[in-house]
């Protein structure tokens, strides 16, 4: 007979999903097993495996709840009827306010995706494709010379992302910066430096 979902089984999955993130994130993606996670998360093995038939499956769940968390907050947070300036202000905010404590979920997304199959990873990256489009939306609206010639609203796009996806190496909440102060360093840097860009 099949099992039953809890009723507090949205509440189980999330904790049992950041608790493998933190087991993949310390030990790495190859060292992690099921029966640390399992450990970690305070459920036996057969429950994990229950949801999760493999770590593949695990990798998968952990990268797509935390891009769609990322996702939705990008969604909510763009306003058209802004000027440019705060419209991409409010999207680098609800990024960076996303990523506040998912540093292990952002590692396993930067580095456990060659675990999964290509219909896993053309999942996430449609996720991804539909954030990216947001601010490179915005980006174009502040430098629309960015199409001509060459290409480069990719690469400008993609810098302000190298800008937030790599904040969890230093960044430290508490600290003397704020992730509202990062905030608006990085919309400073997008919308002084895509200037300059020809």
């Amino acid at each position: 007979m099949a099992r039953t979902r809890a009723s507090d089984f949205a509440e189980k999955q999330q904790d049992l999903l950041r608790n493998a993130a933190a087991v993949i994130a310390e030990q790495g993606m190859d060292k992690a097993s099921m029966s640390q996670i399992a450990e970690r998360a305070g459920v036996s093995k057969a429950l994990l495996y229950h949801y999760y038939p493999g770590k593949d499956a695990l990798i998968f769940a952990i990268i797509e709840t935390h891009l769609s968390e990322v996702d939705d907050a990008v969604a909510a947070a763009d306003d058209a009827s802004l000027a440019d300036r705060e419209r991409l202000r409010r999207l680098i905010g609800a990024v960076l306010d996303v990523y506040r404590g998912a540093d292990n979920e952002h590692v396993v997304q930067l580095n456990a995706k060659r675990a999964l199959t290509e219909d896993q990873q053309q999942t996430l990256s449609e996720i991804e494709r539909r954030i990216v489009r947001r601010f490179s939306v915005v980006i174009d609206r502040i430098n629309p010379d960015l199409h001509q010639g060459r290409p480069l609203l990719m690469p400008v796009t993609m810098s302000l992302f190298g800008m937030m996806n790599w904040v969890y190496m230093w960044f430290k909440d508490g600290g003397p910066i704020t992730r509202e102060d990062y905030a608006d360093i990085a919309t400073s840097l997008i919308l002084e430096g895509v200037k300059a860009v020809r």
